[in-house]
C-alpha cells in the first residue's frame, strides 16, 4: 500500500523584532510577508515557529556584567557573540510580523529559544543538538511527513532547519521566493541541501501545487 503524504507549510520565525526596525533585522525580512500568507491560506497544517526567549537568555549581552553586543563568551565549549535583546518572550517584538496572515484556526505553534542557556537555529532542535522543540512529534502525532519551508534565516537557521527535516526523513521543499536573511556563506549549505534532492519552488507553485 502506498504511503499516504500528509503536508504541512512550516513557517519559520517571522516575527516583528526581524522586521525592519526591530531589534534584530533581517534583510529583505518584508518581502515574505505576502507569499507567505497567500500559501498559509491553502494549507490544512499551517506549523509557525517562534524565537521566545527568556530576558536573562544566555546570548544576551545584557546578561554579563561588563559586556556588550558583539562580544564573544564561551558557552559549554562553544564560541557565541553576544547580541543585543530580540524576541522576548511576552514582548511585541516576539509576536508573529506585522502583515503576516496566518489562519490561526490551522496554525500550530513552536516555541524555541526559551532555555535561558540554549541559543536556537533550527526549527527541530536547540543549539545542543539534543533538546527538541516539539516540531517532530507534532510531525509524527500528525503524520506530516511532507514539509514546505519558508520563513527567516538568522546564522544560517533555515539551512539547519532543512537539515535536520532531511534528518527525520521529510519530504522537502525550500520556497524560494518565500524565505530571507541567506547569504554568501549559506550557498554551500544551498548546495548541500539540492545535492540531497531537496526541490526549490516557488510561491506560486505552492499554491497551485503543481510540484511533482
Amino acid at each position: 500500500m502506498p504511503i499516504k503524504i500528509f503536508t504541512a507549510l512550516l513557517v519559520q520565525d517571522v516575527q516583528n523584532d526581524f522586521m525592519s526596525g526591530g531589534a534584530a533585522p533581517v534583510a529583505g525580512a518584508e518581502a515574505v510577508l505576502e507569499p507567505i500568507s497567500k500559501m498559509a491560506a491553502t494549507f490544512d497544517r499551517v506549523i509557525a515557529t517562534q524565537e521566545f526567549r527568556p530576558e536573562n537568555h544566555v546570548i544576551f549581552a545584557d546578561s554579563h556584567e561588563g559586556k556588550k553586543a558583539g562580544d564573544k563568551i564561551e558557552v559549554d565549549g562553544k564560541e557565541v557573540e553576544l547580541t543585543p535583546k530580540f524576541c522576548v518572550e511576552g514582548t511585541t517584538g516576539a509576536d508573529f510580523a506585522k502583515g503576516l496572515r496566518l489562519p490561526m484556526s490551522r496554525v500550530i505553534a513552536i516555541l524555541k529559544g526559551n532555555d535561558p542557556k540554549l541559543d536556537s537555529y533550527s526549527a527541530f532542535l536547540e543549539a545542543d543538538r539534543k533538546t527538541q522543540t516539539g516540531l517532530q512529534s507534532y510531525c509524527e502525532d500528525r503524520f506530516v511527513n511532507r514539509i514546505y519551508l519558508c520563513g527567516l534565516s538568522r546564522d544560517g537557521s533555515l539551512i539547519r532547519t532543512a537539515l535536520d527535516a532531511l534528518h527525520y526523513e521529510h519530504q522537502l521543499y525550500l520556497v524560494s521566493d518565500a524565505i530571507a536573511g541567506l547569504n554568501e556563506t549559506d550557498e554551500s549549505g544551498l548546495s548541500l541541501l539540492r545535492a540531497k534532492g531537496v526541490k526549490f519552488v516557488t510561491s506560486d507553485e505552492v499554491i497551485a501545487r503543481e510540484i511533482r
